[in-house]
Parts: structure tokens; C-alpha cells; sequence
């Protein structure tokens, strides 16, 4: 208790994501690269005996992580403190380890194969999320409630349609981040400014060896290809898209937990609320939207990360610097520990939604009179009224309802209003057989189930074996 630790380690993100950024899944990466780099050098001709790649791989595993620390105390270089560690437990592989490489080639691709990986459990979180909030469109597809522009009364439309303008966004985040994954390639060995010159010297001027080193390495640690020109790094800007899909996803997950928050201030939809959750310290009866608004608070966090990169990208020099190193390590890891965090949330909040069917429709039709003024209009009309007439009256008499509302507190009685008006020839029996909400929804049912029959359950249907996941949250 007496140093800093992150809360997005110890209150956020999942224990599945913490492994994928630490120093477990970092160093072994780089012995099944070394592993890697090894068998490709013995296959091409250069004189490795299969008993030092046995030997490499008998210890992929179990790291020395002391003896790399205190060598690196020494050096100041950690991939050469653990080239030297792995060197002391493979005393007959020592001189092969790290063969023509320089440090990015363990640095740089375990990047790439970490953040790849983070990425595709990003996405399997997304699909799940995507899922959930499905079923909650299909459940309240045809609910009407009350619809806001600029956050005032404007046209009804269903709980279920709303749901499905969070769904969209999310999908919008799945096509792009679906393209970054495909698009992710290694680096390759490419040496210390990327003209493979060590290997030149390796194989004795055999470049169409080398030009088998990069895809042979690809092939064996599970990707398609390595990018065909580096510097001493991958190219900064393959960050700068990753954490801009992170961004994407932040965005879209801020503007869902602003809507819940907006709801349940409404009472219109609320949150999951567990049984002894105290939602105030000094105000007992409080029901705060305390995940949306984390989601809210975690995701700006991520958003203004995405800069981060962005900046690295643009200000790296000729074929390498180093002022991208602290910054990555900070960066990478942890809009990916955040987005984590997100997602987990997301998938608690959507699983645990609750609607109050009374109070949205209280609030619906408090409204509705206004919205339906057009159809008792036309209906006005039909009965042989002056529609040019009949529009000012109504205008009129909204007015007058209008300020009934705000200054004097009253319900709206626009109904009456309208009624007791000669003008209209409609009796309030009448009129209140307009009131059905449903009258005035449009397409918003049928939109939601071509939607979902569509677009959602045919990508739903293509990731089955994703499906199913539920999150808990640690705080």
C-alpha cells in the first residue's frame, strides 16, 4: 500500500487483458521469437544444430527473470539483459540467440503480436456488447417513448429504435476495427536501420535467402506478412490506427452511457442496481448511474489518448529515436487496459437494463397532445374546417397550453383547449381517441426488426462462437 499502482489494473480492466500487457506474455513472446528467428537462420543454411533450437525451446517458458533484472542493472539494455539470461539457461544455444537481429526485432514484433491479440479480445467484447443490446431492441421494439432533439420533446419513437442508433455506432467500430486486424503485419528482421544489412553479411550476399527471412518468420508466430519496408521500427503510424479504433469504440460507448444517464435522471431507464449498493454517502435514497458514468469518464480518457500515438508517428526522425519508447509503454497498454474496462461495463450495464414502461408513458403523453396537433388538424378539416384558419387556432391554443404548463404548473390541457373551441367541431371524446402513442411512432418497429434482421443478426449469426459472454465488474 505504500506505491502507486494503476487503477486500471486493480479496478478496471480484465484479468485476461492484464495478461496480454505483461511481463509474462512480453518475455515469452520474445523467446518464441528468438525460437523463430533460429529455425529460420538452421533452415536457410546457416550452421544451427537442432539440439541448440531444442535447447532454446526446453526454456521458452520458464523465464529468469532475476538474473535478466540484475543483469540489466548492469547493461541498461533489457533485451540484451535477457538475451543473456536465456543464454545462461542455454549454454549450447548462447551464441545463436539474437542472431543479426537488433532489439526492435523482439521489441517491435511483440508489439505488434500483443496489441493483434488485445485487439481481438477488444472485439470479442464489442460482438458481445453488439449482441445484448440486440436483444434489448428486439424486447422494446415497439414501446413508445418519448423522442428528444436538442434534448426537448420532438417526434415519439420506440425504446427498441433508440437502442438500435447505440447498436449502429458499434458496428461502425466493428468495421473498422475488423480492418486493422486484417491489416496487422510483423516486422520482420530487418536490423538496426532496416536495410537488412547484417543478414547480407550472414548469408555471404544471398539475397534471395533474406528475401525468405521476413515471410518464414511471419509464417511461424501466426501472421500473414511483415511489412515490406521498415526504418529500425514498424512505422509509428500502425499505433496511431490501433488507438484510433480504441478511440472509435470510446466515442461510441460515451454517447450510450450519456443517453442511460439522461434516461435514468428521467426514470425512464435505470442501470443495473445491486441490493446493498449505496448510491450516496449522504443522501440515502440516491440511485447514481454510477457505471454509465464511469464508462463516460473512462472513455474521454481514451479519446484524448488516441493523441498520443498520433504525436509519436509524426515526430520520429529519419530510420529511429527513441522518444517513442516511454511513451508507448505507457499509451499502448493502457488505452487498451481502459477500453477493457469499458466494454466490461458496457456488457454489465446493457445485461442489467431496466425500463419503466408507467413512467415513460406518463411522460409521453404530458407531450403528446403537442405532437398530435397535426392529425387533429386534418381530422379538423375533414369535419369542413379552414385549414389555414384551424392552423392558427391551433397554434394559438398550443401557445396558451404551453404556458398553462411553465408558469402556472398545470398539466397540459391542450385537449381541452382544443375542444371547447367551436372552430374544431371535435368533442375531448374525440380527441383523446388520438392519443394512442403508437399513432405516432412511424416506422420505428419495422425499422428495428429489418435492422436487426438485416444487418445485426447475420453478423451475430457469422461470430456464434464469440457469443455468450458476460462481464463482472471489480468496483
Amino acid at each position: 500500500m505504500d506505491k502507486y499502482v494503476s487503477p486500471l489494473s486493480e479496478r478496471y480492466a480484465s484479468k485476461e487483458m492484464q495478461y496480454i500487457f505483461s511481463p509474462d506474455k512480453k518475455f515469452k513472446t520474445w523467446r518464441r521469437l528468438w525460437i523463430a528467428l533460429a529455425e529460420v537462420e538452421k533452415e536457410l543454411g546457416l550452421h544451427i544444430t537442432e539440439e541448440q533450437i531444442e535447447e532454446l525451446k526446453a526454456h521458452k517458458d520458464d523465464i529468469n527473470f532475476e538474473v535478466a533484472k540484475e543483469r540489466e542493472k548492469e547493461v541498461r539494455h533489457d533485451v540484451m539483459a535477457h538475451v543473456y539470461a536465456y543464454g545462461k539457461q542455454c549454454p549450447k544455444a548462447k551464441g545463436i540467440i539474437h542472431l543479426g537481429a537488433t532489439s526492435c526485432y523482439v521489441g517491435d514484433n511483440t508489439d505488434i503480436i500483443v496489441m493483434t491479440e488485445a485487439l481481438k479480445l477488444v472485439r470479442i467484447k464489442l460482438i458481445n456488447t453488439i449482441e445484448k443490446l440486440s436483444k434489448f431492441a428486439e424486447e422494446y421494439k415497439g414501446l413508445p417513448t418519448l423522442g428528444f432533439t436538442h434534448f426537448q420533446p420532438a417526434q415519439p419513437t420506440t425504446v427498441g429504435k433508440r437502442a438500435t442508433l447505440w447498436i449502429q455506432e458499434f458496428l461502425l467500430d466493428l468495421e473498422d476495427l475488423d480492418h486493422v486486424i486484417s491489416t496487422m503485419k510483423l516486422l520482420g528482421s530487418k536490423g538496426t536501420t532496416g536495410t537488412q544489412a547484417s543478414f547480407l553479411e550472414l548469408f555471404n550476399g544471398d539475397h534471395e535467402k533474406i528475401d525468405r527471412i521476413d515471410p518464414m518468420i511471419a509464417e511461424k508466430m501466426g501472421f500473414e506478412s511483415c511489412y515490406p519496408v521498415s526504418g529500425q521500427t514498424y512505422s509509428r503510424k500502425v499505433d496511431t490506427r490501433v488507438l484510433n479504433v480504441l478511440g472509435g469504440i470510446a466515442s461510441s460507448a460515451h454517447k450510450f452511457s450519456n443517453d442511460i444517464r439522461l434516461l435514468q435522471h428521467l426514470k425512464e431507464v435505470e442501470e443495473p442496481f445491486e441490493k446493498s449498493q449505496i448510491g450516496s454517502s449522504a443522501m440515502a435514497y440516491k440511485r447514481n448511474p454510477m457505471r454509465s458514468e464511469r464508462i463516460a469518464s473512462l472513455s474521454r480518457y481514451v479519446m484524448v489518448n488516441a493523441l498520443n500515438p498520433a504525436i509519436t508517428s509524426a515526430t520520429q526522425w529519419f530510420e529511429r529515436t527513441l522518444d517513442d519508447s516511454a511513451n508507448k509503454r505507457l499509451s499502448i497498454p493502457e488505452g487498451f487496459l481502459a477500453i477493457d474496462g469499458i466494454l466490461d461495463l458496457c456488457l454489465n450495464v446493457v445485461d442489467g437494463l431496466v425500463v419503466y414502461p408507467k413512467v415513460i408513458e406518463k411522460r409521453l403523453m404530458a407531450e403528446l397532445p403537442f405532437m398530435a396537433t397535426e392529425n387533429i388538424m386534418m381530422d379538423a378539416v375533414k369535419a369542413g374546417g379552414d385549414r389555414q384558419e384551424l392552423h392558427e387556432r391551433i397554434r394559438n391554443l398550443s401557445m396558451e397550453a404551453g404556458r398553462n404548463i411553465k408558469e402556472k404548473g398545470e398539466d397540459n390541457n391542450l385537449l381541452q383547449l382544443i375542444a371547447g373551441d367551436p372552430s374544431f367541431n371535435l368533442t375531448l371524446e374525440e380527441l383523446q381517441k388520438t392519443m394512442d402513442p403508437r399513432k405516432y411512432t412511424g416506422r420505428a418497429k419495422e425499422q428495428v426488426e429489418a435492422f436487426l434482421q438485416d444487418v445485426v443478426n447475420p453478423m451475430l449469426e457469422k461470430n456464434q462462437d464469440v457469443l455468450g459472454m458476460n462481464a463482472q465488474i471489480n468496483v
